[in-house]
């Protein structure tokens, strides 16, 4: 058997990204290796520093490297409401819309089937969070996954045990979206969530 040539490993790797097939990760490889070998010196050393240093937040698990996160640092924001969802990415997501709470990720969803219960999401840790004298509202915005309607409806129950307020985020037509193209379960959800002007 032929043992890989170093190419085909860079092109193998390249492929663990989410979105980059064989042809994609060729193109980057050989980018790189033709175009840009500095900048991907630069990349490879900023990825090893990445891996080793960057984990999660100890108060609401967003990335991080430090012990806690600059959101949960930030003293302007309004610790009365928090926002869960799945992952950082998310946090992403909902911080280029404003959002002044302060967060809780999953990291993941519960999936029975595939053995990922309550406290493989962190659910225990955040109870603890639920607690908080200063919180008044939590906000579900995991995905609109049967896996994350399923947890939030799990977390919602939690929530209501300690008198708290619940509210899910509301799901719809996206804004500038033409009917014909949404699905149905979109469309479902919209009616559901409908509002009086």
């Amino acid at each position: 058997m032929i043992e890989q040539s170093l190419l085909e490993k860079l092109v193998e790797a390249l492929r663990c990204m989410p979105g980059v097939g064989r042809k994609s990760a060729q193109r980057i490889a050989h980018y790189l290796l033709q175009r840009d070998r500095d900048g991907a010196k630069y990349l490879s050393e900023l990825m090893a520093d990445a891996m080793e240093r960057i984990g999660n937040c100890k108060s609401c698990r967003n990335f991080t490297e430090n012990e806690f996160c600059h959101i949960c640092m930030d003293k302007k924001r309004d610790d009365s409401v928090i926002c869960v969802v799945e992952n950082p990415s998310d946090v992403d997501a909902i911080e280029e819309a404003n959002f002044r709470g302060i967060y809780f990720v999953l990291l993941g969803h519960l999936s029975p089937l595939d053995g990922i219960g309550p406290d493989d999401i962190g659910l225990d840790q955040f109870e603890t969070l639920l607690g908080n004298k200063d919180l008044k509202e939590v906000i579900l915005a995991t995905n609109t996954t049967v896996e994350g309607e399923a947890t939030a409806h799990y977390i919602s129950e939690m929530v209501k045990v300690h008198g708290l307020k619940v509210s899910r985020i509301a799901h719809g037509v996206p804004m500038g979206g033409e009917l014909e193209f949404v699905n149905s379960m979109t469309i479902v959800h919209a009616l559901d969530d409908r509002k009086v002007i």
